[in-house]
């Protein structure tokens, strides 16, 4: 299992390459923990609405957005991505699906803001696209990325050995799964328009040092981002109110604390994690066989 090294998660399947780390305002740090989940925000008459992803990559993910998208008419909708990475080869046959659909994405977390006009959705731009998030990210037909957002990256890894992935040893076997996950991965990122810089920029980072923050010229550079404005991917969303600014002082407050919780327990800036990359163990008394790599 190859992941990368954003946030702790949970223990993910063999054969899956993972990236993961994500903040959702209504949820609790236990649910930023679990699986990628999938949800519809309906905004009529104001928007279209939008899907809400948030969570980790996993190997379940490609098809739980399969049962999802059953029955819908998402072709060119938005997706919000709130996720700290995961599965490798998952988040790669993912961002395919997503190209395939011509979806648009950005980076946000979904809430509930209460006006003058009663309650609507919008989109708050203090949200973390970490890891093979960045990778998902870079499938949307449309790509924005609001000045708020933190998009971050590192390199992947064996995924039993992230965690002290210097003491680690290896054998030429976990070499190949990483080597061939990095290929994927290149050809994905070439695939989806993205340029070699980010490549260049994840794989600098190894799973013991802080994930990469990209800049507003390092995101033009990857060509993570192709506009500037909001309204590109969320037609007729009021473009001032997913601005913290904008939020009513309660609403403001409530995300904070969310956020905050986020990173119980850490220091401010919060200090990146290392995360899992891959998993190659051999089982006893028999020939390895070859698993994938994972980032989270």
């Amino acid at each position: 299992m190859l992941l990368g090294t954003a946030a702790a998660c949970a223990v993910l399947s063999v054969a899956v390459a993972t990236f993961t780390t994500s903040a959702h305002a209504g949820g609790t740090l236990e649910e930023r923990k679990l699986p990628m989940k999938f949800n519809w925000v309906a905004c009529e008459p104001n928007c279209r609405g939008w899907v809400s992803a948030v969570g980790i990559i996993t190997a379940d993910t490609p098809k739980d957005f399969e049962d999802f998208a059953r029955g819908r008419q998402l072709g060119g909708a938005t997706v919000v991505l709130d996720s700290s990475g995961g599965s490798v080869n998952d988040a790669i046959a993912l961002g395919r699906r997503f190209r395939n659909l011509g979806l648009m994405t950005t980076v946000g977390i979904s809430v509930q803001h209460r006006g003058a006009q009663g309650a609507r959705p919008t989109v708050a731009p203090e949200a973390y696209c970490e890891s093979m998030c960045v990778f998902v990210l870079l499938a949307g037909k449309k790509r924005y990325v609001p000045d708020a957002a933190h998009v971050r990256v590192h390199q992947i890894w064996m995924g039993d050995r992230a965690d002290d992935a210097k003491a680690a040893s290896y054998s030429a076997q976990d070499l190949m799964i990483v080597e061939r996950d990095i290929g994927r991965l290149a050809k994905y990122t070439f695939d989806m328009g993205g340029a070699g810089d980010l490549l260049s920029l994840a794989l600098n980072v190894p799973p013991w040092e802080d994930l990469h923050e990209l800049d507003a010229g390092e995101l033009k550079l990857t060509n993570l981002t192709t506009t500037e404005l909001l309204a590109d991917v969320l037609p007729q969303i009021d473009a001032a109110a997913p601005a913290m600014a904008g939020l009513a002082p309660r609403l403001q407050e409530k995300l904070q604390e969310k956020l905050q919780d986020r990173f119980a327990g850490e220091s401010d800036p919060p200090p990146a994690r290392s995360t899992k990359t891959a998993e190659a163990v051999v089982p006893t008394g028999s020939a390895a066989a070859p698993v994938a790599a994972e980032q989270k």
